[in-house]
């Protein structure tokens, strides 16, 4: 599953950082041709300012994976 948010902050990316580590499953963000582990605190800062996909397996619930997106933003 995908869905498109926009990281405004160092604060919000340690945010969507403490998410990703609780997750019982694997999140990934993505932006251009970069895929980058939400747990990696550093990778994530380049994405700064722009807009990510946030990307998980297809078998993750899909309420889940709407309230984990919820919550980044």
């Amino acid at each position: 599953m995908i869905k498109e948010i926009e990281i405004r902050s160092e604060a919000q990316v340690q945010k969507i950082n403490q998410l990703a580590c609780k997750a019982p499953y694997e999140v990934w963000l993505s932006s251009g041709s970069i895929m980058l582990d939400a747990r990696s605190l550093l990778g994530l800062f380049a994405l700064v300012g722009k807009r990510a996909n946030v990307v998980v397996e297809d078998d993750v619930a899909p309420r889940a994976f709407s309230k984990l997106t919820a919550q980044m933003v």
